[in-house]
């Protein structure tokens, strides 16, 4: 029985801008996205779970409009702290450098380290495939992605570079004998995002 992984629709925000909770809207584009990934989902989901925030929790009950939509704090993105709202550029390299350098472990001032979000994410993943399935998780890029790398023993420093989640895209999640395996189901090219300051060289 599937487990399927949505990322919300394009949010509301200037290129360039930190936003992890945040609590943005989506774009004018939020139908016609949201229409294309309903096109890949199967009918019949009942179990749903998002994220609280809006451009989460919008996308959950456009799909799933006959369902209750059980928000989880545990599936919002990365707490970015004192850098929410902030453009990337506009961080001081004394304040940013540590953590970029050592994103996993380094906390945003104010905020959380990626380990810290992977640790609250993997435990919330795995009380919910434990329940009824199919199951849809409507949630962030961040997210998705450390639930890919807690299944696949991806070390997290890597995931961002292996996996690709655009705005909207859907990930199904099928167990097999060697654990549960991914596959894409609906993938777009969009705009590249800005999630580091612009002069970062890794």
């Amino acid at each position: 029985m599937s487990i399927y992984l949505i990322r919300h629709t394009t949010p509301l925000i200037e290129r360039g801008l930190c936003y992890g909770q945040l609590d943005i809207d989506v774009t004018a584009s939020f139908k016609t996205e949201a229409e294309q990934i309903q096109q890949v989902l199967p009918a019949g989901i009942e179990q749903v779970y998002s994220s609280p925030l809006i451009r989460c929790h919008k996308l959950a009950s456009y799909l799933f409009p006959n369902s209750t939509i059980q928000l989880e704090p545990d599936l919002m993105e990365l707490a970015c702290g004192e850098w929410e709202g902030i453009h990337w550029d506009a961080i001081p390299a004394e304040v940013i450098d540590p953590w970029m350098k050592d994103f996993v472990n380094v906390c945003i001032p104010g905020g959380e380290s990626y380990l810290q979000m992977h640790s609250r994410v993997t435990q919330c993943f795995s009380r919910i495939i434990e329940g009824p399935k199919p199951v849809a998780i409507v949630t962030h890029g961040g997210v998705i992605r450390s639930i890919l790398a807690h299944i696949t023993q991806t070390p997290l420093a890597d995931s961002f570079g292996v996996f690709k989640i655009s705005y909207g895209c859907v990930m199904q999640l099928e167990a097999t004998a060697t654990g549960l395996k991914f596959e894409t189901l609906h993938q777009v090219t969009t705009e590249k995002e800005q999630h580091k300051p612009s002069n970062f060289k890794k």
